[in-house]
């Protein structure tokens, strides 16, 4: 039995995980993204595909492969010159690693570091750019030099209120 990238219709991911797994009794793998985005200027955590419209499944081709190709949901098992790719374990394996097993969730944080140029997006700061001096005890806090003109503060902010400037 080999790992195949599953290719699936639009936002179907789960469906087709769901039917390979618990109607074919399919070892499938699936991994999510959880990152924190700006919706309507509110900072919100989002999970989304890792890779959207794709998701894994070991099976067994000569077996399985009928079933799976013509799974509802599924557009097709991905080929190269006919013959279905194989995914090798050692990546698989990585990606739960990366991942973590329990949840199959890669999370993303900001990667803002001291020195970077950001602007400020939110709150009565809004529009101003400064740099970052250093982060605080608490992880989303970070202290920043804000330089206007023949004026320069301090001030300490969340970092969702930050995005990278340029």
């Amino acid at each position: 039995m080999n790992w195949y990238c599953i290719h699936t219709k639009p936002s179907k991911e789960t469906l087709s995980q769901r039917y390979l797994g618990e109607t074919l009794g399919l070892e499938t793998y699936f991994p999510k993204l959880r990152e924190v985005k700006r919706i309507r200027r509110v900072r919100r955590e989002v999970t989304s595909p890792l890779f959207p419209r794709y998701l894994f499944c070991r099976f067994d081709s000569s077996a399985s492969f009928r079933a799976v190709r013509y799974a509802p949901d599924v557009l097709g098992v991905i080929s190269f010159g006919g013959t279905p790719t194989i995914v090798g374990d050692d990546l698989i394996e990585e990606l739960r690693r990366w991942a973590g097993e329990s949840l199959d969730v890669v999370t993303i944080r900001p990667g803002l570091q001291p020195g970077d140029h950001v602007e400020i997006v939110a709150g009565p700061m809004r529009g101003l750019q400064a740099v970052i001096l250093h982060g605080m005890r608490d992880s989303e806090r970070v202290a920043v030099l804000l330089t206007a003109i023949n004026f320069s503060a301090r001030a300490i902010l969340d970092r969702s209120q930050l995005e990278r400037a340029g």
